[in-house]
């Protein structure tokens, strides 16, 4: 089998685990416990992880093989990071009072979210110009899509169409945009093939 395929695969039951922690607790309340909800969801990010690593760049990548090699490692440990200090967070959260050890442990995963981003930055500095100008359109024009989906989300909440918590929504800012960017990058890359 071949790690694209490999890729495809993880990267798919990522994708599923992590909907079924998210959709099935609204879906079917009661059906799952809390345990297996982060279950999910540390699988999903686990597999996420293991997908990253088998990734191979498509056709018409140009950044060097070391730039990539690093930019992926990073990735893959600040997301391990993230996700083992999500679970660790939540947990602690529910055995403490006081209001400034509470936003610490709050803030516990923003870290390697924060290492994430410098990661990025050192890869989009990395590449030539013709990969800086398919990174820079892809941030652009996921940020742009992502700005529309909360724009709509909110003018239809500020309708009464929908409810939104906001804390679930400001929660899943980021991880929408490296999905709005990544879907954007895609579809910019095939343009330059």
């Amino acid at each position: 089998m071949s790690r694209r395929r490999i890729y495809l695969l993880l990267t798919t039951a990522m994708a599923l685990c992590l909907a079924a922690a998210i959709g099935l607790p609204e879906l079917f309340p009661g059906l799952l416990s809390r345990t297996q909800e982060v279950v999910l969801v540390i699988g999903g990010l686990a597999l996420g992880v293991v997908a990253l690593l088998c990734w191979e760049p498509p056709a018409g990548e140009s950044s060097p093989p070391a730039i990539r090699r690093r930019y992926v490692r990073e990735l893959a440990a600040t997301m391990t990071a993230y996700a083992v200090l999500l679970v660790l967070s939540f947990t602690l959260l529910k055995q403490v009072e006081g209001t400034a050890l509470r936003a610490v442990l709050a803030l516990l995963p923003v870290a390697p979210i924060a290492l994430a981003v410098a990661a990025m930055v050192r890869y989009f500095r990395g590449v030539d110009e013709l990969q800086q100008r398919i990174e820079l359109e892809a941030v652009s024009l996921g940020s742009a899509l992502l700005a529309l989906l909360y724009l709509s989300g909110g003018l239809l909440q500020a309708a009464d169409v929908i409810e939104l918590p906001a804390d679930a929504v400001m929660i899943w800012v980021f991880p929408l945009m490296c999905l709005s960017y990544g879907l954007a990058k895609f579809r910019i890359a095939l343009r330059y093939r």
